[in-house]
């Protein structure tokens, strides 16, 4: 391009602002997110100076509201949408969907936004299943906005090739109308749970049901005598319950069946492989491979933050764990937000 642009950003869908945390960290200005979590603002905002958080829901919201209560400009070749949807619907997890029906087509509420506005580039983030399931609207938007002229580049990236120490696999997608742009390439820079958590990374040992007053939240939920038990048996480093499973006393009834299902739950995370995705129930044992590694319980909602590569000192303001969890696990991880933030601006300004 023969000018540089200044790149600035919306965050829609931007829950406690993972998304932004990272873009900001590239350099690009973000100058709000929009959101119907309202306990999701105080975080947000206290995190992300400069960028102001929207209590709307984008369903009722319109793009002429937007435009007034953010003075935004139309066919602004710096502006940056980033759409990244509640996504659960459409989960390739066998999971209950009725709770979930509600939010499956917010990515066309998004275009709305993105066909009035016309900005230079599109972000969206969302999970892999957005793009293959029968129904799905990803088909639908993405034949729109090249039908407004934007170049797409997308696909299903795995995180953990980007330097994330976790295996999370979402389905990535990078639009423009000005310029011709690929999803960045993977740096191939594999990061483990030794990388991020552990006394040597300031984590240190505590036993279940801990909570910590302060703001870096080494809190951690508590646990029955039974599972504390069921975990003093389990082997250290990645083991699983196959060890207890087949114990009358320890044996779950929900598994009895089928020894097979469901194998994470209750299993221990590897030091030095990349840790599962992060949920918004990572902090209970029976979600997931969600134990530490070595001590007996699950990982602290700090250690669930840093694995999503948020900053120690990000501070996450909820007196409650589930709330807390589910802002960290919604998020998108900043350090792939980072990227590809660095990615734009390098892109443009070539």
């Amino acid at each position: 391009m023969s000018k540089k642009l200044n790149l600035r950003a919306v965050d829609f869908f931007c829950g406690a602002g993972g998304l932004t945390c990272g873009l900001k960290a590239s350099g690009i200005d973000v100058v709000a997110g929009i959101d119907i979590e309202s306990s999701c603002k105080e975080t947000y905002e206290k995190n992300n100076k400069g960028a102001i958080f929207l209590d709307k829901d984008i369903t009722k919201y319109s793009p002429e509201e937007l435009a007034s209560d953010l003075n935004l400009l139309r066919n602004d070749d710096g502006m940056i949408f980033a759409g990244c949807a509640p996504c659960q619907f459409w989960s390739i997890l066998n999971i209950t969907k009725n709770n979930s029906k509600k939010t499956k087509n917010l990515i066309l509420d998004f275009q709305r936004f993105v066909e009035y506005f016309m900005p230079g580039f599109v972000i969206v983030e969302n999970v892999p299943g957005i793009s293959s399931h029968q129904g799905s609207p990803m088909a639908e938007f993405i034949t729109k906005i090249e039908s407004l002229g934007y170049k797409v580049s997308k696909d299903v990236t795995d995180m953990s090739l980007y330097g994330i120490p976790q295996k999370r696999k979402r389905f990535t997608l990078i639009a423009s109308r000005i310029i011709e742009i690929n999803l960045p390439k993977p740096t191939n820079k594999l990061k483990t749970v030794r990388d991020v958590i552990g006394i040597k990374n300031g984590f240190r040992k505590i036993e279940a049901g801990t909570k910590d007053p302060t703001i870096f939240l080494h809190s951690v939920a508590s646990l029955s005598k039974k599972n504390i038990e069921r975990l003093q048996m389990t082997q250290a480093n990645g083991g699983d319950r196959s060890i207890w499973q087949n114990k009358r006393e320890y044996s779950l009834a929900c598994y009895s069946s089928d020894d097979k299902k469901f194998h994470d739950t209750y299993g221990r995370m590897w030091w030095d492989r990349p840790s599962p995705t992060i949920t918004t129930k990572f902090y209970s044992i029976s979600n997931g491979r969600f134990a530490h590694p070595e001590e007996n319980r699950a990982i602290s909602l700090r250690e669930g933050a840093v694995l999503q590569t948020f900053p120690k000192d990000y501070e996450f303001i909820s007196s409650s764990t589930s709330s807390i969890a589910k802002m960290i696990g919604n998020a998108v991880p900043p350090e792939f937000a980072r990227i590809i933030g660095e990615h734009l601006f390098c892109s443009v300004n070539k």
